[in-house]
């Protein structure tokens, strides 16, 4: 991992796609910035999202760029719109739906970096089982929830 001793920048047209639950264009890697902090974009489809999860090490910023997106997080549930922000401690069950009748953008900045590298891991999967996802997710310090009381 280099220092982070200089500006870690991603001009409009830049950043590395990766083509795993929707269209993610990874802007900053944790390599970047000396482990500091991740940046990516995710296009979301109407009515898309991830399940509930956890973040074990890292808290989650959010930007809505476009469309209207619910958020949850340890029980309380908020709608934002484009211009909205929101910050998810690590260690929350927390998840997000675009709710709107287009596809959506967010910007996300995770602290520490690392996590951006999960999109680009399971787009190198061919078809992967529910399974291979979680074993690649708790490389990225990433845990599915499907149990409903531990998401409620």
């Amino acid at each position: 991992m280099t220092l982070f001793t200089q500006a870690a920048f991603s001009t409009a047209d830049a950043g590395t796609e990766a083509l795993a639950f929707g269209r993610h264009i990874i802007r900053i890697t944790a390599e970047q910035t000396g482990g500091s902090l991740g940046c990516f974009e995710a296009e979301v489809p109407a009515g898309e999202g991830p399940p509930f999860h956890v973040h074990e090490k890292e808290e989650e910023f959010f930007r809505v760029i476009e469309g209207t997106f619910a958020f949850w997080c340890n029980g309380a549930r908020v709608e934002l719109g484009a211009g909205s922000v929101i910050c998810v401690p690590r260690g929350s069950v927390h998840r997000f739906q675009n709710i709107g009748q287009t596809t959506g953008r967010l910007m996300v900045v995770m602290t520490p970096g690392g996590f951006e590298g999960f999109f680009p891991a399971v787009a190198r999967e061919a078809n992967p089982t529910p399974e291979r996802i979680c074993q690649i997710g708790e490389q990225f310090n990433i845990r599915f929830v499907f149990d409903a009381a531990e998401a409620a």
